[in-house]
Parts: structure tokens; C-alpha cells; sequence
């Protein structure tokens, strides 16, 4: 009983040390985090022998690794399908920014109106820079009640919106990020055509240092799509998420992986594109692949800092006063 104290105290100092960085890491009292179970991954395909190999050789790419990991993939040319953990939650980080635009550009068709140019500057400063003031302001400007209609017309009955303004906390799912990269590649009666080109748009225009996760291994010539979001917690340490859509000469096929767990940033990443690697592979066997944007050293995206302790949650959005 008397080691109690002391072990409380280094734990706070711990913290008071995090807070002070500006950046909550996981405070550990004992040993690293073990290695998690590696689930095997479950596909479907038209294809013969494709579902098996994808399953096989997905589940090697996780095998060894910390990270908590959701796989969603469906490629429509071999009406091929892979999921794992699939419904399970995730804090959804600048992933989300993907649904707020489409909350967006599907309010302006039910009103039959066009985006403004404050619109224009603000969506393509949260997508195509991962924009955390852009994205706060569309999402005061849009309201919870909006985004949770959108929500319900496009089927992603798994995804809550964060409460208080803290959008980087909305939960979100493997399975319904999928549909959303549905809603964007196919025509639906949700989003127009017009709106669905400006936002692939968006997601090929991501700057550089942001185009890791999905695209890793990609075929040459395909066009990619992508939106990343990355976000640490006090608790399951880095969540790291990369969702993307790859069309174009005989391509079409969209692969979503969220992770938490990670010790780093770089944890998440390689996970990611330990995945995707396999995936694009088994999906374009023999054709040449794009090179791959080596991880960031540390996040291009600000993380506010945490004003209260100990902290539970870290914030995505100002703080209201």
C-alpha cells in the first residue's frame, strides 16, 4: 500500500510533463503494449482464388503488429469485398473532414444552391490540407442536427458526430466509411455528380506530405483519391486512419484502414501501408506501382493542446469559452 503514493506521483508528473508539450501521450506504468492477436481478415470475391489471397495475404501484412486495425476494401470490377472489424468504432480524427464536405455539398443541393467562395476556400483548405480552423467553421456553419441527416441518407447508420464541437471525436466505422467512398464513385440519388467531382477532386489534390496510408503500392495510372487523419489519445495511443478511392484505366476499387494502438504516428502509417501494399497488389498482379511518400517525420496537422487534467480526450476543435 505504501507504493501507491509514489507510483500516483510519477504518473502525474508524467502527465503534467505531456501537457506542458502540448501533445497528451499514453502514460505508461509498466511494460510496452504486447503485440495485438492478428484476426483473419474475411473476403468475398467474383474472382476465383482472389477472396483467399487477399484474406491470406492481408492478415500477413497485420501479423506482428501493435495496431489495432479495421480493413474495409471492395474493388467493383471483380466484385471483390474484405473486411475486418468493420463496425467497430474509432475516434475518426481529420477522417471525418470527407463526411463534412459531403454534409456540405448535400445540404446545397437540397436547397438548390451553389458553394460560395468562402465555401470553395474553406473545403479546399480542409481537404486538400487537413485544415483544422476550415473544418471547425464548416461544421459550426453546418450544425450536429445537418451532419446527422446527411448520416441517415447515406447509410452510415455506425457513425456518431462528436458532441460540443469536437468533430475530431466523431466515431466512426471501417463499413461506413466505405460507403461514403460508394457515394463518391458511384452515381447516387444522395450526392449529384457535380458534387461528387468536386470532392474527388479535393482528395487528388492533397498536398504531398499527406498522400501516405492508402496510396502505398498504388498502380501507375490509377487515379487516387485520399483523405488522412491522425490523432493522439491518453488512452488506445495514436489513431491513425487513411481512407481512398482508386479509378481510372480499368481501376475501381476503395480501401478504408483505421488504427489505434500505435505507440507513434509512423506506427499507424506502416500499418496502413503494410495493408494497402497488399491489397494493390493482389488486386493488380504484374502491373508497376507509383513510388511511395515516406511517412511524415511529425504531424503536418496541429493537435491543440489539452487545458484540463488529468485529461480524458483530446481536443480536435477551439475549446469554447
Amino acid at each position: 500500500m505504501k507504493e501507491q503514493p509514489r507510483i500516483f506521483r510519477r504518473a502525474r508528473g508524467a502527465l503534467s510533463v505531456a501537457l506542458a508539450a502540448g501533445v497528451l501521450a499514453p502514460v505508461a506504468l509498466g511494460a510496452s503494449p504486447a503485440v495485438a492477436a492478428t484476426p483473419t481478415v474475411s473476403c468475398t470475391s467474383g474472382k476465383a482464388g482472389l477472396a483467399a489471397k487477399l484474406s491470406k495475404d492481408i492478415t500477413a501484412a497485420l501479423k506482428g503488429r501493435t495496431s489495432t486495425t479495421a480493413v474495409a476494401l471492395y474493388d467493383r470490377t471483380t466484385k471483390t469485398t474484405c473486411s475486418l472489424r468493420a463496425t467497430t468504432k474509432y475516434d475518426s480524427a481529420s477522417v471525418v473532414k470527407a463526411t463534412v464536405l459531403a454534409t456540405l455539398l448535400w445540404d446545397n443541393k437540397k436547397h438548390n444552391r451553389y458553394l460560395t467562395q468562402r465555401e470553395i476556400n474553406l473545403t479546399t483548405a480542409m481537404i486538400t490540407k487537413s485544415d483544422n480552423d476550415a473544418t471547425t467553421s464548416l461544421w459550426k456553419q453546418l450544425g450536429v442536427t445537418k451532419v446527422k441527416a446527411f448520416l441517415k441518407a447515406a447509410g452510415m447508420t455506425h457513425t456518431v458526430p462528436g458532441s460540443g464541437g469536437y468533430w475530431g471525436l466523431t466515431q466512426i466505422t471501417a463499413q461506413d466509411e466505405q460507403r461514403l467512398l460508394t457515394l463518391l464513385t458511384t452515381k447516387n440519388s444522395v450526392l449529384s455528380d457535380n458534387a461528387r467531382s468536386y470532392e474527388l477532386g479535393l482528395m487528388r489534390k492533397v498536398v504531398s506530405s499527406q498522400r501516405w496510408g492508402t496510396p502505398a503500392g498504388a498502380p501507375s495510372g490509377v487515379t487516387v483519391q485520399v483523405k488522412n487523419g491522425w490523432l493522439p489519445r491518453a488512452t488506445h495511443g495514436w489513431r491513425v486512419h487513411s481512407i481512398g478511392a482508386f479509378t481510372g484505366k480499368g481501376h475501381d476499387y476503395a480501401i478504408t484502414v483505421l488504427t489505434q494502438d500505435n505507440k507513434t504516428m509512423n506506427d499507424g502509417i506502416n500499418t496502413i501501408q503494410a495493408v494497402a501494399r497488399a491489397v494493390h497488389k493482389d488486386l493488380n498482379p504484374a502491373v508497376a506501382t507509383k513510388s511511395t511518400v515516406a511517412p511524415p517525420a511529425a504531424p503536418q496537422e496541429a493537435v491543440p493542446a489539452v487545458p484540463e487534467a488529468p485529461a480524458v480526450r483530446m481536443l480536435t476543435a477551439t475549446p469554447r469559452s
